[in-house]
Parts: C-alpha cells; sequence; structure tokens
C-alpha cells in the first residue's frame, strides 16, 4: 500500500481530516491555495472541492499529457 504525507499537500488544518472530508474541502485547503484561487476556480470552472478539481476535465487532461511526457524522455 502507498503512503502519502498529506502534509505536504494540505494545510494544517486539513491534515488530520479523513479522506472524504478532503476531498468535500475546498480546494483551498490544498496547501498553497489560496481562498482567492478558489474563488477564481469556482468562477471559471465550477469547482468548489478538492474532489471537484480533481474530477475537472483540464486537470485531467494535464495529467495524462504529463504522463505521456514522462514516458516519452
Amino acid at each position: 500500500m502507498a503512503s502519502i504525507d498529506l502534509d505536504k499537500m494540505l494545510d494544517k488544518a486539513w491534515a488530520d481530516k479523513t479522506l472524504p472530508e478532503i476531498l468535500a474541502a475546498p480546494v483551498s485547503a490544498l496547501k498553497g491555495v489560496s481562498d482567492r484561487d478558489g474563488e477564481l476556480l469556482q468562477e471559471a470552472f465550477g469547482v468548489r472541492t478538492v474532489a471537484d478539481l480533481a474530477d475537472l476535465k483540464y486537470t485531467r487532461w494535464a495529467q495524462a499529457l504529463a504522463v505521456l511526457g514522462a514516458s516519452a524522455k
């Protein structure tokens, strides 16, 4: 089973939450994402939660391109 250091990904207030709580959290729960960034994501793409961001087609496209780029090296 893989281990992930949530402290590196999440603001301190969210690091001890359950995965369902984190997925339902606002995107500003992610370390480095401000409340304003969250507002802009909501205005532009309707993204309100961490799960919404993960499901955003543009996020998935970027991830796929990154994988393709890494395998091309």
